[in-house]
Parts: structure tokens; sequence; C-alpha cells
């Protein structure tokens, strides 16, 4: 592990940051936020965005897979993992912002993006903000931004009113039971995905992340139809784990219509032996698809 992940500055009350076998570490200042960063590997930059409630270690198996041939970076967002932010506020755009500003500080003028779950989220934001910065993207478990809304969508959404109200301090283990993974995690992974939510400004990004990224900030946006009447530029992948019903690839591509209407190259794709955790489900076939997506597009 690189010296610098044990700064002094780092919340005393988080656990050590958990040892990957070729990863540094590094915290990068940007305005309002110190932000952890993970690398694996050399060559043409993919920053990769992880979910809720995770952070960098999510890629524990992806990022060495694609670090011989990339340079793989792993930032924790804010509010989460070892990034420490001045303020717990977390608005529509916060996290988008935040990655511009990592990316600027690392000199990093164009990326490949992977993203999970609340990451995808962040990184279409990036994609539609700013298409001259990303080459092409791979995003997991979360629609294109422009699928229509209906009933269906329902049970994909049973999660929000728990997260969203959730107590402060409340046990999140039941996020990595089934349905939202084929095969339970265990105690081990369990703890480490959740060990920094011992520092009372991470447990409450929690619901901040539900109150101002997506509530008050996308899902308005998502419900009047605004990302059909823009065009996604950046070649996208969408990625589905074939037991996360109802978001299942079939279920995406079908509810999003004729999509050269949105997006200039959109594909869809399924994930074996995977719900919606599908880079601990199935990490391998997560590595196969973005490696195939990126030595065709971008």
């Amino acid at each position: 592990m690189d010296e610098r992940a044990t700064d002094a500055d780092a919340s005393t009350v988080l656990p050590p940051i958990p040892e990957v076998t070729g990863f540094t570490h590094e915290f990068v200042d940007t305005p309002g936020l110190r932000a952890h960063v993970a690398t694996i590997g050399a060559g043409e930059p993919v920053l990769i965005l992880h979910g809720l409630p995770q952070h960098w270690w999510q890629w524990r198996d992806v990022g060495p897979a694609l670090g011989g041939r990339y340079r793989v970076i792993c930032p924790d967002a804010r509010g989460f993992g070892w990034s420490q932010a001045a303020s717990p506020r977390i608005e529509r755009y916060s996290m988008r912002d935040d990655v511009v500003a990592v990316m600027d500080a690392l000199g990093l003028e164009r990326v490949r993006l992977v993203a999970h779950d609340m990451g995808a989220v962040v990184a279409a934001q990036l994609a539609y903000a700013h298409p001259e910065r990303v080459r092409a993207m791979v995003l997991l478990s979360v629609p294109p931004p422009f699928m229509r809304l209906g009933l269906g969508m329902l049970p994909a959404m049973r999660h929000v009113p728990k997260l969203r109200f959730r107590r402060a301090g409340q046990s999140l283990d039941w996020v990595f039971q089934p349905p939202y993974v084929a095969t339970p995690l265990s105690g081990q992974t369990l703890a480490t995905y959740l060990g920094p939510l011992r520092d009372p400004a991470k447990d409450a990004a929690i619901r901040e992340v539900y109150r101002g990224l997506l509530i008050a900030g996308e899902m308005p946006a998502l419900a009047t139809g605004a990302y059909r009447r823009r065009r996604l530029r950046v070649p996208a992948l969408y990625a589905f784990g074939e037991r996360d019903e109802p978001l299942t690839a079939a279920f995406v591509r079908k509810h999003s219509g004729d999509v050269s209407r949105f997006a200039d190259h959109v594909e869809f794709a399924s994930i074996p032996d995977a719900a919606h955790f599908a880079t601990d489900d199935n990490p391998g076939a997560v590595v196969d698809l973005v490696t195939d997506f990126f030595a065709r597009t971008g």
C-alpha cells in the first residue's frame, strides 16, 4: 500500500484502507473534497465509479484484470470510503463535479468510464455534460436516463424508501442479500464494504444521495422525460445481471424504445449468474464485457 493512504488527516473513525495487491493509494485535494483514489495498471486511463453503499474496493477483482491494459483509477465518491468532504450535503451534480475536479487534478483530459449503481448515474451526468471527456462507457445495473418509466419499474424501486428514510446506524446488511445478489456475501466482505459507515458523516451520506442526487435531482428529470430531449454522444454499454429482476437487459431494451432517437451508440448486455451487485456475483463476466466493448468503441 502506498504510504499516502495512511494520511493523518483521514478520519480516525475509519478502518484501515483494505489492501489489494497492485493498487496504490493517494489523496487528491479538490474544492470541498479530499478524494481518496486507488489506482492500478498503466496505459490509457479508465475511471471506475463505485455504487452505493460501496467504495473503491468494489473493483478489487475488476481493477487488476483491466490493469494489464489500462491505468485503472478508482476514486471514492463524496461521502463514501476514505474520501473526506467539507460539507455533508450532496446535491444533484455534486458527485459529477467532484469527478471532473479529480480528473483535472490528475491530468486526465479524456477517459473511458466504468460505473455501477450510484456511480452509473454520475457517469451518465458526466457523459451528457462533458462528452468530449469520455471516450466510451460501460454502466452496470442502471438503465439509460432516456428509458420511459412505468409501473413495471416499481419492483426495482423497493429499496428506495428504506434507504431514503433510514435511521442513523441502521444495518445495511440486507442490501447485500438476495434479491440484490445472486449469492450472499461473506461476513468479511460485508464488514469491508460497510466499515467506513462507522463515520457518522459517511452513514448520513446514504440518505443524502437519495435526497439530493436522486429524489430531488434525477428522478424529476426522469419522470418528465428531460433526457429524451437530449442526445447521448458517448458510446455506451448498459449491462444488467440476468437475475436483477425487473431490470434485466431484455426489460431495459424493450422500454428504451428506438435508442437511435436518443443516442449515437447504445448497446445492452446481460451478465450471467448475477443480480444487482454484478461485480461481486460475476466479476469475470463484467471484465469480459468491458474489455470487448472498449476494444470496439471509443
